[in-house]
């Protein structure tokens, strides 16, 4: 259509009706004089307006769809990371609860051995030939090498190497790993060595050796040995549990003789442990053993009552 002056007049005119028309049904309210024509409307356009928005709402809402997708990523996304967060700060907690009853029993054990210590924490395990861990503890906290290390339960092993920060233990069940030991009860005096990865015995229960200088000095299955401590009580302090004896080589006719020990301490589990950077005024022997459980009293044999009118027998007659 051509852009003439009639047809511009024609709808500025028309534009013009639209508003009076739609002032005068705004102010009209329901009584308003053009309630007829908004039915009539209605009655006219409402099909095709419900024909178009069938039409157009699968398209807007797709399109919704697509825009709002990465905004629901990432929402997801914050969600997960926030729920990671928060499993992680519950497994830390436990962690801490675990951790914090080690440390005390630790103290305990220290405390009773009279032993002056450094808390660590295992971080790391060795990957070489040795059987090692490493601490979160180094020189800036005391530590020097050939120090003892022990946990709540017993003898763990002694450090090798010191950083500022770290330090490496050699574990006692290193095939090179020596530790003097005395036998308690008895007294008796040997060497307990490591036995590696690859010695492990009985089901990997025994990776401890004994050999006792005396091979004719009484032994017995269940009894339990202590560090004999080192001269100068470098690199081993004494008193510090190691295990019990679990079985005896019976060879006879040698000059030594040997036992398979059961350490104290679980070295595949090993978490809160101690350096002792001073060693104790004097030596606690067996005083860190757990003390056995009492043997059952036996009970008082019942006595029999006489029955009712028997007289009782008068040794003198």
């Amino acid at each position: 259509m051509k852009d003439t002056r009639r047809n511009r007049t024609v709808l500025g005119a028309l534009l013009a009706v639209a508003l009076v028309m739609i002032t005068v049904d705004y102010r009209g309210g329901d009584d308003s004089p053009l309630r007829g024509l908004r039915g009539v409307g209605a009655a006219v356009f409402g099909p095709v307006e419900r024909a178009s928005a069938s039409v157009v709402r699968p398209v807007g809402n797709t399109f919704d769809a697509i825009t709002d997708a990465p905004d629901q990523r990432r929402r997801a996304e914050r969600l997960e990371r926030e729920n990671q967060r928060l499993r992680e700060q519950v497994r830390a907690q436990r962690l801490d609860a675990s951790r914090a009853g080690q440390l005390q029993r630790l103290l305990g054990t220290a405390g009773i051995g009279g032993y002056k210590i450094v808390a660590a924490q295992v971080i790391s395990s060795g990957q070489g030939f040795e059987d090692t861990v490493t601490l979160d503890v180094g020189s800036r906290s005391g530590v020097r090498r050939d120090m003892t290390v022990m946990s709540a339960e017993g003898l763990v092993g002694r450090i090798v190497r010191v950083g500022p920060a770290t330090a490496t233990v050699l574990l006692a069940t290193d095939v090179t790993s020596t530790v003097g030991a005395r036998l308690e009860d008895s007294k008796e005096i040997g060497v307990v060595q490591g036995r590696g990865r690859r010695g492990l015995g009985n089901g990997g229960t025994t990776p401890l050796r004994l050999q006792l200088l005396d091979a004719t000095a009484p032994m017995r299955v269940g009894q339990r040995l202590v560090t004999l401590g080192s001269q100068g009580e470098s690199p081993y302090v004494p008193g510090v549990p190691i295990g019990s004896v679990q079985s005896i080589d019976q060879s006879v006719g040698g000059l030594t003789r040997t036992a398979y020990i059961r350490p104290f301490v679980k070295f595949s589990g090993l978490d809160v442990v101690a350096v002792v950077v001073a060693p104790p005024k004097s030596d606690p022997r067996e005083a860190l053993l757990p003390k056995p459980p009492p043997s059952p009293k036996a009970s008082p044999r019942p006595t029999r009552s006489p029955s009712p009118g028997t007289r009782p027998s008068n040794p003198e007659g």
